[in-house]
Parts: C-alpha cells; structure tokens; sequence
C-alpha cells in the first residue's frame, strides 16, 4: 500500500531539487568564467627548432588576426626545467605582445616536454646559442619580420639575454624581468634574503655562510659531486646533475656582454619583495654600463620576483584563485600594459629610421 506523500514532504524535495540545480548552474557558470579567462587572443602553433642535433619542441603565438610579417618576441627562460608556456604562465604576456603586433617564440628547455637532451649540461653560452638558433629559425619564416626581432628574459636569462643581444647586433631590444649580473653575488644575496625571511638567529646565517665558502672552494677546486657530498655531509638537496649545472656556471657575469651590447633597447624590470635578486645591485650595473638613452627602468614595488603580487604569491588560495579566474591579474599591476608599450615605441621608433 503506498503512503500519501505530505505538502511538507513534497516543499523539501522542491528545495532539494532547487538546490541541486542552483549548484549544478553554479558549476557551469563558474567553469565558463575559468574557460573563458584563460581563453587568450592568440593563435597558437607548436613547431620544432633543430639545435647541435637536438629537436627541441615549441610554441609560436601570433596575433589573433593577420597575416604578418609580425615583430617577434623570443623567450629566455629563468632557472629549471620550464616548458615552452610555463605551465601557463608565459600566455598573458604573450597576449599582451600580441597586441603591440608581435609574435612570441618559446621552446621547452632541453629535457622537458618532447625537447630533447638535458638542460642541467648546458652552460650560459649553450643558453645564448640556442636561443640565436631559434632566432635564426624564425626569421626563416615569411610571417615573421626579421628586422623586429627581440628578447625577453627572466631571472637566469639575465646572464643569456646580454650574449645573444652582443652576438646578433640586429637583435631590436632587450626585455629583462629581474635579472642579476655576478652570479656569485646573486647567490649570497639570495641565501642572506631568505634566512632575513625565514628569521634565521646569528649563529644560523654564519653557519650558512661557512657552508657557502666552503662550496664555493669545492667549486675553484674542480671537486666532483661525491667529493663534494664528503665534505658538506648534508647536500641540502643538491644532485650530481645540479653540482655539474652549477660548476659551469657559477663564474657567469653579464657586466662584459652588457658593455658588447651597448645601444640596444633595453627594459630592466625590477621586483620591490625579489628574495632572489638584489635589485640595487642589478640597477646600478645596468646604468652604469649601459647608454641612458638606450635604457628604461621600471619597479614595481608590490611584486615578487616573478612579478606576481607579493601578496598574491604569498597566499596558496588567492595564488590559485587567481591563476584559474583572473591569470592576466596573477602578474604585477601595469607590468603587461608597461610591456605593450615598451614594443609599440619600439615599433614607432623602427618606423622613423
């Protein structure tokens, strides 16, 4: 026999299926927002750079419309193992050149995505040749100008952007996003920030600074990993592949290529909370050595040295937040817009020669 549903039944599962539908649609309309913020005015091609017998895989972004030639943007990346969009992040600022007319070239580095090779063997000149590789590639290619081709370069790239920019003298310009200049000074710079941060006691940060001097004797002594690995006792997470990496590398100095490449344009983007890089430092070499006319400065005080928000990058809901609803907004406030409209003066100087 079937009971009589009651009118007090039938108004909760009324509120039930109201309730079920309200969530559903805010699914929809909350995964439609997440598509469409990360919906870019681009179009977007993966090609293949041949470089020392290696294949090394890519993204070329060019305007949404149009058939060029357009100016080029080509991409340097900062430490470890990035892939040609940075998980993502590279695609605001691809827009953002999109829209000053520029394409944007990146490739995963050597060892990630279907690059091939190991990007931890590379030294700083390796970095420098193949990116004038690339460039030598893309100005193959009849939809984009090789006349207005330049760089941009984050954090490492500081000691890669310079070589490329003394080497190729018909490189345009210059864009470099917190970049140092000694590599030995950045490192020290950096442990000091970070123990500041982390409220290290006296007796830590001089412990710290004797491990430093001591693996930088095991470095002007040529020690291998194992020897290394004997002497310091905790590797603090360093590898073989990494001791290599940084054996090659930490004598790099820009100071010598800066002065090769006197003239080009250059934008030195500088982060107010950058940890990693001491930004007076990177400042004062940067105007020192290169022509006024040829160089603008911009700070962005609230940024980190990625240029996202300082308080953005400090908070893993926001940070997450952001990057699925509003990406454009991960990075400094004016950073994109200061971009765009360093290459559109670029573009209407190149115009008047």
């Amino acid at each position: 026999m079937n009971r009589r549903t009651t009118p007090r039944v039938r108004r909760r599962r009324r509120v039930l299926v109201w309730s079920l539908v309200a969530v559903l649609l805010a699914g929809v309309v909350t995964g439609g927002v997440a598509i469409w913020q990360n919906t870019y005015a681009l179009r977007e091609e993966r090609v293949t750079v041949r470089h020392d017998g290696r294949l090394l895989d890519g993204v070329l972004a060019r305007p949404q419309h149009g058939d060029g030639p357009f100016g080029l943007v080509v991409l340097v990346h900062g430490d470890g193992p990035v892939d040609a969009t940075h998980d993502t992040f590279y695609r605001p600022l691809w827009e953002s050149f999109a829209k000053a007319g520029y394409a944007s070239l990146s490739l995963s580095k050597p060892g990630v995505g279907a690059s091939q090779g190991d990007w931890q063997d590379q030294s700083m000149d390796d970095r420098a040749r193949e990116t004038l590789a690339a460039i030598a590639w893309a100005r193959t290619r009849p939809d984009i100008d090789g006349r207005r081709v330049g760089l941009w370069g984050a954090s490492q790239a500081g000691w890669v952007l310079p070589k490329v920019a003394a080497r190729d003298r018909a490189v345009q310009f210059v864009i470099a996003v917190s970049p140092a200049v000694d590599w030995q000074q950045q490192g020290r710079y950096n442990l000091l920030a970070e123990l500041r941060r982390d409220g290290a006691t006296q007796d830590e940060t001089r412990t710290a600074l004797r491990r430093r001097e001591r693996t930088l004797r095991l470095l002007r002594e040529g020690a291998t990993f194992e020897q290394y690995r004997a002497a310091v006792a905790d590797t603090d997470g360093m590898t073989a592949a990494r001791w290599r990496f940084i054996a090659k590398n930490y004598r790099s100095n820009a100071s010598e290529d800066l002065r090769a490449m006197r003239g080009t344009p250059t934008l030195l983007v500088l982060a107010g909370h950058d940890v990693n890089v001491d930004v007076a430092d990177t400042e004062a070499a940067y105007r020192r050595i290169l022509p006024p006319a040829s160089l603008t400065v911009r700070h962005y005080p609230d940024a980190t040295h990625s240029l996202v928000d300082d308080a953005v990058e400090n908070s893993e809901p926001r940070l997450t937040l952001t990057a699925v609803f509003a990406p454009r907004r991960l990075y400094a406030a004016g950073f994109l817009a200061h971009q765009r409209d360093f290459l559109a003066r670029i573009t209407d100087r190149k115009g008047t020669e």
